[in-house]
């Protein structure tokens, strides 16, 4: 990730007319997990951390499937192993999966197209970090930022709905909350926490298909910015 997540949280509101306006097209969401969704022990992430703490975390496919597919896919591949959380700012959120750790880098894998949901950012949301667009961005430049998600994810402290529908929100804690309360704060920290292991509960899935982009996509790419 190329810029901050504080950054683009701070200037939400220059840009949230177009999640605003998906509102009536996205059905509504909680956390609630759908059975067959529960029943698949590879949605289920487990982080073991150098603090000592271990975090399960439920993913959603139903509402995230090319996001969870990913980090299922790097979980499994040992990607996650060792990486330290980079940027952990108390009362907001937990941020890692960034091998250079400096929130500057990501996986050998190509960007994600944004799955923006209507899961909501309560305490021990798990969603993708991604890159802001500078203030006065171009609708191309808005595009590319909304689909720059790659590898690093956050995990929240507490709620924050001015993130929803900006970020791809893709599961949330069940288990281990006191552990990610604990991982070490700063930016970056002066000793940080690691992910001793991140592993997943079954085999890998068979990858997602991609879903097809709509006109009203393209449409929306293409519209000048407004005056």
């Amino acid at each position: 990730m190329r810029t901050s997540l504080a950054l683009l949280a701070l200037t939400l509101g220059l840009g949230a007319a177009p999640a605003a306006a998906q509102d009536q097209a996205q059905p509504l969401m909680t956390h609630i997990v759908p059975e067959e969704v529960a029943n698949n022990p590879a949605n289920k992430l487990t982080l073991n951390l150098s603090n000592g703490g271990t975090v399960v975390i439920q993913l959603r496919p139903d509402a995230a499937p090319q996001h969870v597919y990913r980090v299922q896919q790097l979980a499994s591949a040992g990607f996650y192993d060792g990486l330290i959380f980079h940027r952990v700012v108390p009362g907001f959120m937990a941020q890692t999966g960034d091998p250079q750790g400096t929130g500057m880098g990501g996986s050998e894998l190509p960007d994600l197209p944004a799955e923006f949901n209507r899961l909501p950012h309560l305490r021990g949301a798990f969603a993708m970090a991604r890159e802001g667009a500078p203030q006065g961005a171009t609708p191309e430049q808005q595009q590319a930022a909304q689909n720059s998600a790659n590898s690093q994810f956050y995990i929240m402290f507490s709620p924050r709905f001015a993130l929803d529908r900006e970020y791809t929100v893709l599961g949330r804690v069940v288990s281990g909350m006191q552990a990610v309360d604990n991982i070490a704060p700063g930016e970056p920290p002066a000793q940080p926490t690691r992910i001793v292991s991140a592993t997943i509960g079954g085999p890998l899935p068979a990858p997602p298909t991609p879903a097809p982009v709509s006109q009203e996509d393209v449409d929306e790419v293409r519209a000048p910015t407004p005056e």
